[in-house]
């Protein structure tokens, strides 16, 4: 019987899920996770609870379910499951079960079969595993490193948080899985079709930026060792579920023990998406962060780009372009939770108020969009301006241009540490506010300390060191900055920025502008990518 074992086992990908799920019941295979086995077919988080949870674990799945795709859920009793397998029984076709008694881990079942009495009013839910794209990935060349090495994939609890539903409530659990830096646009474009096995990653890059402290020790699973060159590339990952049995403190439920899946007898190939072509670009090398975005929004905000770069007044500042950047600092501030507007440059010094009149609304653009995506935002302005851009807001709010009033705040900057203060709770740069800064017709301060418009007029006495804070930016790990101006804002100046020429259209309206982004990205605590497609 072992050398059957043995020599089964060696072939188990290529064996079709009823064989496979057959030798399980029969408890006739010693693995320890179903990963790379019945290649190009889809395998299955599950879990079981109670009837009277189930409607509601129901509407958390619908509403996390990157992490939590459901496939298919039962009647309460019902221990199979036809649409996903011809000849099933889920209590004892996993390899190996979890049972949790209000919240906490009980014991490691082999089979289900002795709490036949108690699943009869119970439900399962069967949700969508990464597993089941490891064929298609493999496919286009690329490495599947747990396999290769013939352990479990690595799993790690994040700091990001799932939306509650009810008594559910958890972080996202999510895989790391290294993939070769050339190969990450192949392994994007290989799993964003398959969205019941959670599809594109969530995050590539460093895993800090997701709260995981040490890729060495996975919460579940195995650690995988990363090939050099290789980088961690994470997807969400079905035992949230668990973390979210384990938080609802249930008196009783039953989960797959993380790894070893129920594996269906559905094939992939039946899924597919009509998202444009995504692209991978890193957008930080320290923390190291790429982010996705589809071909057909990048090739348009390339136009846009090639638009900013024209000079129809021949000021000669087409060499101060830098390509790619707008791409970038899109993609930075897609990734942001709370962004932090800047603006204000008084060039009528000699008028009230002396602002120039395209930056405040500009800056209300921007934060209507932000707020549209369910960001936080808030403005930082000069103190003399406090009441004018109190006014523009309200006025937003009444005309539904903003859905609601965003903070408006000022910068003094009194002693050395005020900006980190300003930026950071208690002025720790492990707890910053703000995840990106944008500053929009600011002026920065020049080598003598002073502030100049184009005309080399010192306004210092206008304006408040409200750079400062960019350049405390650079400081705090995780927090980029974007800029947007006239060439002449920045005159003279040596601060953040490089600035590009702005263009509008014949109706007066802005199409877009120069923008510079730091080499820094968002912090702790990532925030999903709001897609840029």
């Amino acid at each position: 019987m072992q050398d059957e074992v043995m020599l089964l086992t060696g072939g188990l990908k290529s064996l079709l899920p009823h064989v496979l799920r057959r030798m399980i019941r029969c408890n006739r295979l010693s693995i320890s996770n179903t990963s790379g086995m019945a290649e190009g077919y889809k395998q299955a988080n599950v879990v079981i609870l109670h009837k009277s949870l189930a409607d509601d674990f129901e509407k958390f799945c619908h509403a996390n379910d990157g992490p939590l795709p459901l496939l298919y859920r039962s009647q309460p009793g019902d221990w199979n499951c036809p649409s996903l397998s011809s000849d099933s029984d889920i209590r004892t076709d996993c390899l190996q079960y979890r049972k949790y008694e209000h919240g906490a881990c009980t014991g490691s079942l082999k089979s289900l079969k002795e709490y036949s009495e108690q699943l009869k009013d119970m439900v399962t839910f069967y949700l969508g595993c990464s597993f089941s794209f490891e064929k298609a990935v493999q496919k286009d060349g690329i490495p599947i490193r747990n396999v290769e090495q013939k352990c479990n994939v690595s799993m790690y609890k994040t700091s990001v948080p799932c939306y509650s539903i009810s008594m559910f409530h958890c972080n996202l659990v999510v895989t790391m899985r290294p993939i070769p830096e050339s190969k990450l646009g192949a392994a994007v474009l290989a799993t964003s079709e398959l969205k019941e096995a959670h599809g594109a990653p969530i995050h590539i890059g460093d895993p800090g930026l997701l709260g995981i402290q040490d890729l060495s020790k996975p919460d579940y699973g195995d650690p995988v060792h990363l090939h050099p060159g290789d980088i961690p590339v994470f997807w969400a990952c079905g035992v949230t579920g668990v973390e979210a049995i384990i938080n609802c403190r249930a008196p009783l439920a039953f989960t797959h023990s993380p790894g070893c899946m129920f594996i269906t007898d559905v094939k992939n190939d039946n899924v597919r998406s009509s998202g444009g072509v995504p692209q991978v670009h890193c957008i930080s090398q320290d923390p190291l962060h790429f982010s996705i975005v589809s071909e057909e929004a990048a090739q348009k905000i390339k136009v846009l780009e090639t638009l900013i770069g024209i000079d129809p007044g021949e000021r000669g500042i087409r060499h101060l372009q830098r390509q790619g950047e707008l791409l970038g600092a899109c993609l930075a501030m897609s990734h942001a939770g709370s962004v932090l507007i800047t603006t204000g440059f008084p060039t009528h010094f000699m008028h009230q108020p002396p602002e120039e009149n395209d930056g405040p609304p500009g800056a209300l653009a921007i934060a209507a969009m932000l707020q549209a995506l369910e960001k936080q935002v808030a403005i930082v302005t000069d103190q003399r301006a406090m009441d004018l851009n109190k006014k523009i807001i309200e006025e937003a709010v009444q005309l539904g241009i903003l859905k609601k009033p965003i903070p408006l705040l000022s910068y003094q900057g009194e002693s050395a540490d005020s900006a980190l203060m300003f930026l950071c709770e208690n002025g720790n740069p492990g707890k910053p506010r703000f995840d990106h800064l944008v500053a929009i017709e600011r002026a920065g301060m020049a080598a003598d300390g002073n502030y100049y418009n184009a005309r080399k007029v010192n306004i210092k006495h206008l304006v408040d060191p409200i750079d400062e804070l960019f350049l405390a930016a650079q400081t705090i790990p995780g927090v980029t900055t974007t800029g947007e101006f006239y060439p002449g804002d920045l005159q003279q100046n040596k601060v953040l920025w490089q600035c590009v020429e702005e263009e509008e259209n014949r109706w007066d309206r802005r199409l877009f502008s120069g923008v510079f982004f730091s080499s820094q990205c968002h912090t702790n605590g990532i925030h999903p990518q709001q897609q840029i497609y």
